[in-house]
């Protein structure tokens, strides 16, 4: 399918007059989830339809390095898998309350807590993150808990020459941002691609 569709998708849940309904994207990293929610936001009326990214559960970079596995940011067993899992339970449970997490940021290698909110008001929430449909290091209460899945898929070519460039733009040296993207996010998308049959729809992109 293409964006267009899932457009279509997200349009006739909002005319059914349905009760809140959790999506969740899934892709590889650089597959695009981004461009998608973004893509998202500029065509939907917000707080309708909100956006949780799963980013904001990575542990923090004290806690990779006291783990040992600094150098592997970004793979299943580096987030608070539990603390996001409690998170789409309330926005489940308490659809009257506003319900607040926190938002990674790049720049920074670091989320800032409590920056993102989901409204009462919100109808449509879509999470978007690498692991949400894994059965592996603790990700598997996310699945249960969303209404429709949806797959990125892309040429693995052009993933891998944007996440080295994204990794670039953020300060790594192109053999450092190769080496990355080739190394410890490849593993993680060998471990994404095993989940993608779990997926109703498959997004393609370009």
């Amino acid at each position: 399918m293409r964006i267009e569709d899932f457009f279509d998708d997200i349009s006739a849940i909002l005319a059914s007059g349905s009760q809140r309904t959790l999506i969740g994207i899934v892709g590889k990293p650089g597959a695009g989830k981004s461009t998608v929610v973004d893509a998202v936001t500029k065509k939907f009326p917000i707080p309708e339809v909100a956006i949780i990214p799963m980013d904001g559960y990575h542990l923090s970079n004290e806690v990779l390095i006291d783990m040992g596995a600094r150098d592997r940011k970004g793979a299943p067993d580096t987030f608070d898998s539990l603390g996001f899992i409690e998170l789409l339970n309330q926005v489940k449970r308490k659809p009257n309350e506003e319900i607040r997490f926190p938002i990674f940021h790049r720049e920074i290698e670091a989320s800032v807590e409590n920056e993102g909110a989901i409204s009462p008001s919100a109808r449509v929430i879509i999470t978007e993150g690498n692991y949400l449909f894994s059965t592996d290091h603790n990700w598997d209460g996310v699945f249960p808990l969303l209404d429709q899945t949806y797959y990125i898929e892309i040429s693995d070519e052009i993933r891998l020459a944007r996440l080295i460039a994204r990794h670039h733009a953020y300060g790594k040296t192109i053999k450092d941002a190769e080496s990355w993207a080739r190394g410890s996010d490849e593993a993680n998308a060998r471990f994404i691609e095993r989940t993608s049959g779990r997926a109703e729809k498959v997004i393609h992109l370009s």
